[in-house]
């Protein structure tokens, strides 16, 4: 008999438990309803719910958005999808509620379809990824019983090839579940990215710093630089450095041995061992805290780990890549990020732009979500409107590309025709509208000319040098259009190849010519 599925219910009103309680109980659902934050930690870990719907104003006691922090720093309940409850068009909330770690949300009043409908797509995706990450698990598994065996019997050669292959397959199949196929796009900025993408898949080692906003797919560059490269048929471990409790990080990178700590019964891998072969994606890496950056930047250079409580290190073959949507350069100011670990990252950089700036994107990557998501949904002819279209390409998208793609889900499941309409897109910040009309420009008859590629970046920095005698980080910024963290890292590059010298420190070092030292 299948067992049925638990929902636990957080919210300090009665009558909306009662509401959700009675929408659901019908499907079938084993329902779990408490009125605090705190009751639903201690009670997750005794019923370890499928799928959390979680209040996010709880006056008395913990939010919902500590209790969401909370899960998600916890390993045992970090992958239980949590939707949060919001008033409706609570914008802050909203894009707060999203940075906590939920998945999805539902405003009051509730509408019962769209309750059914996000909770049952949810679960679905869970079950999948679950299902998925299980069956990698016993396919690795495998191989690594046939390796230890293959010095004794040859015919393993054969059978551990299929199970590579095998594992290869279900890679690939995560890396399309992951929306790799779906990171399309036709600007020249997104051109220029997946240039750098298809350079760096033929690289096997170096280590790829990838910036920008939240949302805007970083995660998505580091898989498509995995499973395209010489290590797609190894592990891609992705690590969330935000969420990792500061005690535990030690052991959850590098491991520990039995009876390193009270606790430990027996030998855990860490995150570096489980991507022995492979690819470690290192998100949210400027929250890293400083002595494990220490840790971190030995292992990058001679390439051992020593796991807690062990003296034998063990050589590994990680290739490491790392995301951050912080500034960087500021935390390295503040002596909050090691300038050395940076340069160790940043032997390659890419940076990925906000949607807003990519406008010929949107029409693209809006069609891909909605096949992609009424397939799931089992909704065949679901087209997007010229005027929803028309919405969509005039709105700023403050959350990018997710932001677009929860949209999209959305309106399918607000839709009951095959028609989606502006009413069915919900926007997180309306008022953000840009107000030129952009459909026009759509036309490939009066798109304007590509401009031709400008000059190196290190030239014009040179250029400005001769003229000005000296150049600082915000003045670079400026001379370039880029952020700080960019014009950090080319002056920098600059100074190590002996082309600038710098003077200063802090937020007041300059960088001059190397050849000029009376400055």
């Amino acid at each position: 008999m299948t067992q049925r599925q638990e929902i636990l219910i957080v919210d300090d009103i009665p009558s909306n438990r009662e509401i959700l309680q009675q929408t659901l109980e019908p499907q079938g659902y084993e329902i779990i309803a408490v009125p605090s934050g705190e009751i639903g930690l201690n009670i997750v870990h005794k019923a370890h719910p499928d799928v959390i719907l979680l209040d996010v104003v709880m006056p008395a006691g913990m939010d919902g958005f500590e209790t969401c922090r909370r899960l998600k720093a916890d390993p045992s309940t970090r992958d239980i999808p949590v939707i949060f409850i919001t008033a409706k068009d609570d914008e802050v909330s909203i894009a707060e509620g999203f940075e906590a770690g939920a998945v999805d949300y539902i405003t009051k009043p509730f509408r019962e379809k769209e309750v059914r409908l996000r909770v049952a797509t949810h679960l679905k995706i869970s079950h999948l990824t679950q299902s998925l990450r299980q069956k990698n698990r016993e396919l690795e598994a495998e191989i690594a019983r046939r390796q230890h065996a293959e010095h004794e019997r040859n015919a393993a050669v054969d059978a551990r090839q299929r199970s590579d292959e095998q594992l290869q397959h279900l890679s690939h199949q995560e890396a399309h579940r992951w929306g790799i196929t779906g990171f399309i796009g036709q600007s020249p900025t997104i051109a220029r990215i997946l240039d750098d993408v298809r350079r760096l898949q033929d690289v096997g080692t170096t280590s790829v710093l990838i910036t920008g906003e939240s949302g805007t797919g970083k995660e998505l560059i580091a898989r498509a630089i995995h499973f395209g490269g010489s290590r797609e048929k190894a592990p891609f471990i992705p690590v969330n450095c935000s969420a990792i409790p500061t005690e535990l990080a030690e052991s959850m990178f590098f491991g520990h041995v039995r009876g390193a700590f009270t606790g430990a019964t027996s030998r855990r891998q860490g995150y570096f061992e489980l991507a022995d072969g492979g690819t470690l994606f290192l998100d949210e890496i400027g929250d890293m805290p400083l002595d494990l950056q220490v840790k971190l930047l030995r292992v990058l250079e001679d390439g051992y780990i020593t796991p807690v409580g062990g003296n034998q290190p063990r050589q590994i073959d990680v290739r490491v890549l790392a995301a951050t949507n912080a500034d960087i350069q500021t935390k390295i100011d503040a002596g909050g990020f090691r300038r050395d670990l940076y340069f160790r990252l940043a032997r390659f950089t890419v940076e990925v732009p906000p949607l807003r700036t990519r406008q010929d994107d949107i029409p693209l990557l809006a069609q891909h979500f909605l096949t992609t998501f009424a397939t799931e949904m089992g909704r065949k002819h679901v087209h997007l409107s010229q005027e929803a279209l028309n919405q969509l390409l005039t709105y700023n998208f403050p959350g990018n590309v997710r932001e677009l793609k929860n949209i999209i889900e959305r309106a399918i499941i607000d839709c009951e025709s095959a028609m989606i309409q502006p009413e069915h897109l919900h926007f997180i910040q309306r008022s953000a509208v840009r107000v030129q009309p952009l459909i026009a420009e759509m036309s490939p008859t009066l798109a304007p000319e590509v401009p031709r590629r400008p000059p190196r970046e290190e030239d014009r920095i040179l250029a400005y040098v001769q003229q000005n005698v000296s150049i600082s980080n915000a003045e670079c910024r400026t001379l370039l259009g880029v952020d700080r963290h960019r014009a950090f890292y080319l002056l920098e590059k600059m100074r190590h190849t002996q082309q600038l010298v710098c003077k200063g420190s802090s937020r007041a070092v300059r960088y001059y010519l190397a050849a000029d030292n009376s400055a």
